[in-house]
């Protein structure tokens, strides 16, 4: 089964200094009926203004990734930690017993695009902890690159949950093929570009939710840049 989510369902908010684009339950918005998708809980597409960004505050017991798509974020945390992450990077924080951070653009010129996502943890109760990566986007060109992975690599940050982050570049006209196992679930975001997925259109910003599909084909209607979640 897929259930394509076009861009324009999303629930959305515009601060001024922030736009953000949400394909679940988040904030202000609350729909009893799109709160999460397994173990996945927020999906947000933001754009936050030069020199602005979210002060301090506090998390637990959940797994929070950020993909940087332009421009640079920095972090701090009560933990000690702090890093600028740009393009073709990827920040992993376990919030565990419980972390104060803080998420700001880190340029006063430049706007931020990025991805943040949250997945409930395997195991409640961890040792915060914070992870800065980053990836050769070559290795995205055609293929599937894990940027998110349980046991983590020189491309890939660790998540402590039974899933994989995958981010690709696909060329016009380019297929990729990916196979479900039993009983997992896969969530897909066009970030760029345009997909057929098993011959369903998808556009830029279009989400879908794939269960018991055993296998997906992915095809560039034009070149796309696309994320795929493998999750339980």
């Amino acid at each position: 089964m897929i259930h394509i989510y076009p861009a324009k369902s999303r629930s959305s908010v515009d601060l001024g200094w922030l736009t953000s684009h949400r394909s679940f339950s988040f904030g202000d918005y609350y729909d009893p009926d799109n709160t999460s998708f397994g173990v996945m809980r927020v999906c947000n597409d933001d754009d936050i203004a030069a020199g602005r960004g979210f002060g301090p505050h506090p998390h637990s017991d959940m797994e929070i990734v950020t993909i940087v798509l332009r421009g640079h974020i920095k972090h701090e945390d009560s933990l000690g930690h702090a890093a600028v992450t740009g393009p073709n990077g990827v920040q992993r924080m376990s919030a565990g017993t419980g972390v104060i951070h803080a998420e700001y653009n880190a340029s006063d010129t430049e706007d931020l695009s990025l991805l943040q996502l949250w997945f409930m943890p395997a195991e409640r109760g961890r040792e915060p902890s914070f992870e800065n990566s980053v990836y050769n986007p070559e290795l995205m060109r055609n293929a599937l690159l894990a940027v998110v992975s349980p046991t983590g690599s020189d491309q890939a940050a660790r998540i402590y949950q039974d899933m994989t982050i995958y981010l690709s570049r696909l060329d016009a006209g380019k297929k990729l093929e990916y196979l479900q196992e039993a009983g997992r679930k896969i969530f897909l975001f066009v970030i760029e570009g345009a997909l057929h997925v098993n011959g369903l259109d998808m556009k830029a910003k279009d989400t879908a939710r794939i269960e018991d599909t055993p296998e997906l084909v992915l095809e560039a209607v034009e070149d796309a840049y696309l994320m795929l979640i493998d999750l339980p």
